[in-house]
């Protein structure tokens, strides 16, 4: 069997009922284990070992970053950038709700205040025409999320945080591969922040990476990843010992997570081009019931080259969407909504604020629903389709 279909679901045998299609299946492409054995023979499984240096290289070599560094989570990735930032008790930072909430959170642990921007009916990314308006005295930096894999607007995003002279921080935790204007996402802003979460397009089970692409963050951001301490420069022997010099935590992943990881961003070209084709075959689909009125589908700009991250529809209603998300339960395919808007979470009243009414952002949280996409669902995406589409005649007509 090939390496790279080796998750796949098998087809139920004949008068049994077909298995359940999960929303995610983690996969692996081939020389996973073979890293990971590697990894304990060479005797380290703490952090910083052979497979996070090559981890280090080959995202380099992927987006131009000045300095990749792998943290255990991009939560993790995302607090440091926040540290970087040296935020102060009532700074703002400008972000949209429409997303995760490490978002937020990683910069409230700082004591700043979110401040949530409207998104755009189109890509669900931040409202570029809405973050001016946003700007205040006490704002230190926008921090953009590039939703499904499709960049914001960064042109005219990067000209705001410039005119304002504010810091661009991107939150690309679904955005390995892509790019925006043939440029990879996580290297506009000062700092960019990745994910390998299961769910995402390249994993290690749980991870991250901060791309740090000011080179003058670098020494720092090696300190507040090993715990405060100057230990990088200990190692290269530019200090003949190493001790405790700035605030920190322990953002290490260890190397067998890292193992995992090489092996899968080594072949990050070619789980980016599955899951392109099977993107394709729900777009393609999609056109007919987008036709018809009951959804619409993603809209990616000419000028974004995405990375099929996810597959998401936009249904008519809220209403509509539960009796889907009832009807694709019953079938067995694991279809789900995604974010609850931060702006109208107890946390996000209680921390962040909201830059005026956000109609957008309410409106598509209560239609959205994502479609299982995961390398190996390629021998059961036609059941999966025949599904939807059944599900869709009767909760939307």
């Amino acid at each position: 069997m090939n390496s790279m279909t080796e998750g796949q679901l098998q087809p139920g045998a004949t008068g049994v009922a077909p298995a359940p299609v999960p929303f995610n299946r983690p996969f692996a492409v081939g020389r996973e284990l073979a890293y990971i054995q590697e990894a304990i023979a060479l005797m380290q499984l703490s952090g910083d070992g052979e497979f996070t240096r090559r981890c280090h290289r080959l995202l380099e070599q992927a987006t131009g970053a000045s300095k990749a560094l792998l943290t255990h989570s991009c939560t993790a990735a995302l607090e440091m950038a926040a540290l970087l930032l040296d935020l102060q008790p009532g700074d703002e930072v400008i972000m949209p709700s429409y997303t995760f909430v490490s978002t937020a959170n990683a910069f409230v642990l700082r004591g700043a205040v979110p401040v949530f921007v409207d998104i755009r009916p189109d890509t669900l990314n931040i409202d570029e025409s809405l973050i001016e308006a946003a700007i205040t005295p006490r704002t230190r930096a926008i921090c953009v999320v590039h939703y499904a894999g499709v960049g914001c607007e960064m042109d005219a995003i990067a000209a705001i945080a410039a005119r304002h002279g504010l810091a661009l921080v991107e939150d690309a935790a679904q955005g390995i591969g892509a790019s925006y204007r043939g440029r990879p996402l996580g290297t506009f802003g000062a700092m960019g922040t990745l994910s390998f979460h299961e769910t995402k397009n390249v994993i290690s089970g749980e991870g991250g990476a901060l791309l740090l692409n000011d080179p003058g963050l670098v020494e720092r951001a090696e300190i507040l990843r090993e715990k405060g301490t100057n230990r990088s420069r200990f190692f290269r022997g530019e200090v003949d010992r190493y001790t405790w010099v700035d605030l920190g935590s322990s953002y290490l992943p260890s190397e067998l997570g890292a193992a995992f990881l090489a092996a899968q961003l080594e072949q990050m070209q070619a789980i980016t081009a599955r899951r392109l084709a099977l993107w394709q075959r729900y777009y393609d689909w999609a056109a007919r019931p987008e036709r018809e009125g009951l959804v619409r589908r993603p809209v990616v700009p000419e000028h974004c080259g995405h990375n099929a991250h996810m597959f998401y529809l936009l249904l008519p209603g809220l209403a509509a969407r539960a009796a889907f998300l009832a009807e694709m339960k019953a079938a067995g395919i694991g279809a789900i909504f995604h974010y609850v808007p931060l702006h109208s979470s107890p946390a996000g009243m209680r921390y962040g604020r909201a830059q005026g009414a956000l109609p957008v952002t309410d409106d598509m949280a209560a239609r959205l629903v994502r479609l299982p996409l995961w390398l190996g669902l390629e021998d059961r995406l036609d059941e999966v389709i025949e599904r939807v589409d059944a599900a869709l005649d009767r909760a939307c007509r």
